[in-house]
């Protein structure tokens, strides 16, 4: 059985410890001047990058290569993709130069999936559709961690765009496995349908829940992914469900501020805020070359058990 990690509900609360744990040994290579662990060398790890990124592309990259790895980028825009070459035959290719590892990002929810049908290497989903990105959610719980201590009883507030969030699906399954209250704040059209069934509390009022937060994470609005109107007016929504200074003045004086990136100054998220010492914001961007370090580590180290296993029903 191949072994992957394509969402967060691969990982049982070891799983994700062992990942925050070991993300933990690593972070101490940051402040040597040689920034490199001969643990991955000779092992071939391949970023395929359907959609446009910038922070997570680099940030996988930093980590392979950290870890001494071969890294080869792949961009679908002037590749053979953009020929009309399908996913299937991309991952052949791959699978005849040997690739150890492949980190993907697809705008269709489930490529990773099918992915890890065709290649024999590990396969990690570094965004897929509207539907997750573990690893955001593994730095956001590292960085949580690091300024909180344990995460079980915390109480953990997600606003914003969660309908077409991959980041808030992947944070709320890794945050109830970690034993975090998860509390989603959202305008009513900005919910998914099936919200119900997500391991979480519903709320449409802001400024009630903030009082309550030991962090509190601002979404961004995925306008590109919109093809409707969801709110009124940009002003509206930033009125109602945007941090300003006084909203951040109700949060209890411990609270953090976090933001996934990129942000969107003055919607979702003012621009005191966003640069006040409660935000973890440049924090998580650093974190994030760390714990994915730490996940390419024990997926390709070979000296520590898969970190998940998933496993495509009936396919």
């Amino acid at each position: 059985m191949k072994h992957h990690l394509i969402s967060a509900a691969d990982l049982t609360k070891d799983d994700a410890l062992l990942v925050l744990d070991t993300a933990e040994e690593l972070a101490s290579i940051a402040d040597r001047p040689i920034k490199k662990l001969p643990t991955l060398r000779g092992r071939t790890v391949v970023n395929l990058f359907f959609e446009d990124s910038t922070r997570t592309r680099i940030s996988f990259e930093a980590a392979a290569k950290r870890l001494s790895a071969d890294v080869i980028n792949f961009s679908a825009k002037g590749s053979s993709v953009s020929k009309g070459e399908s996913l299937k035959d991309t991952a052949l290719t791959l699978e005849a130069m040997g690739a150890d590892g492949v980190v993907i990002r697809h705008g269709a929810s489930g490529a990773p999936y099918r992915l890890a049908d065709w290649v024999r290497g590990s396969v990690v989903n570094a965004g897929d559709g509207t539907h997750e990105h573990p690893t955001q959610a593994l730095l956001d719980a590292y960085t949580m961690r690091r300024r909180l201590g344990d995460l079980d009883g915390r109480r953990i507030t997600i606003v914003g765009d969660i309908l077409h969030s991959r980041v808030a699906r992947s944070n709320v399954l890794l945050l109830e496995t970690l034993g975090a209250e998860v509390t989603l704040v959202a305008p009513p059209t900005l919910f998914p349908v099936a919200i119900g069934t997500w391991p979480c509390e519903v709320s449409y009022d802001l400024d009630a829940v903030l009082p309550k937060s030991d962090v509190v994470m601002m979404l961004r609005v995925q306008q590109e992914r919109m093809n409707a109107a969801y709110f009124p007016t940009v002003r509206e929504y930033s009125r109602r469900y945007g941090l300003d200074a006084r909203r951040m003045d109700t949060l209890p004086p411990h609270a953090l501020v976090m933001h996934p990136g990129p942000m969107n100054r003055g919607v979702e998220i003012a621009a005191e805020v966003a640069d006040s010492p409660r935000s973890t914001i440049v924090e998580q961007v650093a974190n994030g070359v760390t714990v994915r370090m730490a996940v390419l580590y024990l997926l390709l180290g070979g000296s520590q058990p898969a970190i998940g296993t998933t496993r495509m029903d009936g396919e």
